[in-house]
């Protein structure tokens, strides 16, 4: 079964290689992977689309929210969300059959942002399904070239995805396990403040 994973992670480098290697060596098949950047610099959102059996699968989500680099991790297999796909593809359109292309393209409601003698560059948006269906169609006329983001998800109005950050409610935060990540800073600024006071006194 396909499932979309979303993960906020730390800004860092490898952690890409680190995450997608995991998935790899459980041998799930990754249909797509995107980062990109979100409201907090220092966080990335990793968007994973994988296809792999469910319980697996599940083991796997447990063992990347346990990686210092991974803030929270949710599988939206049940949860309403808006997916996106976003495509470019050069279609051969000459002009006996560009017009027809060009309608094609409205049709799926997307946009011709380049042309050339011989061919245009299409730019659309929207969920697989739609992509998918204007490759179908467009292949015909001849699909030179081709490039997908791969899909971004968001769960729609107020439903929320299970997460594994931790088992702790959202309101309470004395309990709440703190990040390995945040422990070691802590005992760091504390060491610094105890040479500092040991220097003073000296």
């Amino acid at each position: 079964m396909k499932h979309i994973i979303s993960a906020l992670v730390q800004n860092r480098p490898g952690v890409l290689s680190r995450i997608s290697g995991m998935f790899s060596a459980r041998g799930f098949n990754i249909d797509s992977l995107v980062v990109g950047r979100t409201e907090q610099p220092d966080l990335s959102r990793m968007t994973i689309v994988v296809i792999g059996d469910d319980q697996v699968l599940e083991q796997a989500v447990k063992q990347l929210a346990k990686l210092v680099v991974v803030v929270d991790v949710a599988d939206h297999k049940d949860t309403p969300c808006v997916d996106r796909d976003l495509m470019l593809a050069r279609i051969s359109a000459p002009p006996g059959t560009r017009a027809q292309v060009v309608d094609l393209v409205n049709l799926f409601r997307g946009r011709v942002v380049d042309i050339s003698h011989n061919s245009v560059i299409v730019e659309m948006s929207g969920p697989e399904a739609k992509i998918e269906g204007f490759i179908e169609l467009a292949s015909p006329y001849g699909v030179i070239e081709l490039a997908r983001t791969g899909v971004i998800s968001m769960p729609r109005g107020l439903h929320r995805s299970r997460t594994h950050e931790n088992n702790v409610p959202s309101g309470d935060t004395s309990t709440r396990p703190r990040r390995p990540a945040v422990r070691r800073a802590k005992k760091a600024r504390k060491a610094g403040t105890r040479a500092t006071k040991k220097k003073k006194g000296g």
